[in-house]
């Protein structure tokens, strides 16, 4: 979240990912430090290009991107790479893996100028410092608006809803094990149901014909009968676990733009997801490391990302862009839940999740 892989889903409707790269070599700067700064992430990173270049001329550093697959696999090579890392900074760790990362020492401490900015609920890990909140967005079950109009059926609003006979198989999720929102599926569930009654709910959820997927890419694109990638490839089902950002980015790549997006968002089954960038301990570039996590919470760069990795910005002093905004859908109460209770419980629910539901 790749944790928001609409990055992917852009670039087919006509948006292009943008960074920028520098040679490794690139000449060291008078006070012998190197001058170029390596960003390591997911694959979903996009920042404008006006953006990155006036960072690059402010700072002196340029930047350089090293993508590294969806989020899980980034976090793994983080993690298999520490105290050695493969860049300065890493970016695209959020809420669901965070303690992973942090219990395996992959990130140094570092207090973000600016961080005074970033609010409070945000700050998972304000007491040390070792990442810095960059953006937030919410992992929801999307639904196809003109199905549910054909059909003359209410839409979902709630986790227990989706389990009732009027959505038997509707819904397409993303595998627990493989898919950063299909994890935050499972963990919304968790949150919802708790520890002694989650199971209980994808019985449920199995028995009302769910189907599983590996992927949001094939979820989303291709059995989502109300994504532009799912029209195009037949896709029959009107539900699917997905962002709470869909309906922008559906609405803003189609021509002409519609009045209100063909996607609307199930409130009452989300879960809150927040993603972290921290300076990677042993990093080769220290001081530009600090910097580039600086840019990342900079009001420029928060209101960049909205219309380019379909997020909401974390920091009190930045707005979303209009045309974001006009088809976003706020998500008031989300499912939530602490990294540690996370840490403890991920991988034994995820075992249980894959006996329960795949076998």
């Amino acid at each position: 979240m790749s944790k928001k892989t609409y990055v992917a889903v852009a670039v087919g409707l006509g948006l292009v990912t943008l960074s920028a790269c520098g040679s490794s070599s690139d000449t060291a700067g008078s006070d012998g430090g190197s001058k170029t700064v390596t960003l390591v992430s997911h694959d979903s990173w996009a920042v404008s290009k006006s953006v990155l270049a006036d960072f690059e001329k402010t700072s002196g550093y340029k930047v350089r991107v090293l993508k590294d697959g969806d989020a899980g696999e980034a976090v793994n090579k983080a993690i298999l790479s520490k105290g050695n890392p493969q860049g300065d900074v890493f970016f695209g760790v959020d809420n669901t893996l965070l303690s992973r990362a942090l219990d395996n020492g992959v990130f140094a401490s570092y207090k973000a100028k600016g961080l005074d900015q970033v609010k409070s609920q945000y700050q998972l890990d304000a007491g040390k410092h070792r990442v810095t909140p960059i953006d937030t967005g919410d992992i929801c079950v999307n639904y196809d608006k003109k199905y549910f109009e054909d059909h003359h059926l209410t839409p979902p609003a709630s986790f227990a809803d989706l389990a009732k006979p009027a959505y038997k198989d509707l819904l397409v999720t993303e595998n627990a094990a493989t898919s950063s929102p299909g994890l935050g599926f499972l963990l919304g569930s968790a949150a919802k149901y708790g520890d002694d009654g989650w199971q209980a709910y994808w019985k449920k959820l199995k028995a009302n014909g769910v189907k599983v997927v590996d992927g949001w890419e094939q979820a989303y694109n291709e059995e989502f009968s109300g994504s532009a990638g799912g029209k195009k490839a037949g896709g029959e089902r009107p539900l699917v676990v997905s962002y709470a950002s869909s309906p922008p980015v559906e609405a803003i790549y189609s021509d002409p733009q519609p009045k209100t997006s063909p996607v609307g968002v199930a409130k009452g089954t989300c879960f809150r997801q927040i993603e972290f960038s921290g300076l990677l301990d042993g990093a080769k570039n220290e001081k530009g490391g600090q910097a580039l996590v600086d840019f990342l919470i900079s009001k420029k760069f928060q209101e960049d990302m909205p219309l380019n990795m379909f997020v909401d910005p974390v920091t009190k002093n930045a707005t979303a862009p209009a045309a974001y905004t006009k088809y976003a859908v706020p998500v008031e109460n989300p499912e939530t839940m602490a990294p540690r209770t996370i840490a403890d419980h991920r991988d034994d629910w995820v075992k249980s999740w894959t006996s329960l539901v795949l076998k």
